[in-house]
């Protein structure tokens, strides 16, 4: 007993005035928020659903998540207004586009984003995707997530 271990340490003592350097402060990632934006997540695999909401809300995004499509319009219904839609094309309960669709009979003008991990054929038809259809496909990382997202939102 009264034994131990005894640790110094020792820092240089600094006299003067800090120095700021000119360096500019660190802009905000190309694709976050600037405006507090809301994001309707709707994707039926919790785990993509959950990397998803969390690089958006890494981004600055306020993110919603819903596992499909009758528990997204069911917060729209309770009155959730988010900026955009970003769904999974293909869920068990109903579609990306069915779901975008009775989305927008509820908000006019509400962006959507549509992400697949399958062929591009579920929502691109002839090599071209239906006007006023934006598509991610999976696996996508945080850099293009970011610049999809605010390119259709800042989408006038």
């Amino acid at each position: 007993m009264g034994v131990g271990t005894t640790v110094k340490v020792y820092l240089p003592r600094f006299f003067g005035v800090e120095e700021t350097s000119g360096a500019p402060e660190p802009k905000a990632n190309i694709g976050a928020s600037l405006h507090k934006e809301t994001i309707l997540v709707v994707e039926d695999d919790d785990r993509v659903r959950n990397i998803s909401s969390e690089s958006l809300r890494d981004l600055g995004y306020t993110v919603v998540e819903a596992a499909g499509a009758k528990e997204a319009i069911r917060k729209i219904d309770d009155g959730l207004v988010p900026d955009l839609l970003f769904t999974d094309v293909v869920m068990p309960d109903t579609t990306g586009a069915e779901l975008a669709s009775r989305a927008l009979e509820r908000l006019p003008g509400l962006k959507v984003l549509f992400t697949t991990g399958y062929t591009r054929n579920a929502i691109v038809h002839n090599g071209m995707l239906d006007a006023g259809r934006h598509l991610i496909s999976k696996p996508f990382n945080i850099e293009d997530l970011a610049a999809k997202v605010r390119g259709l939102l800042d989408e006038i």
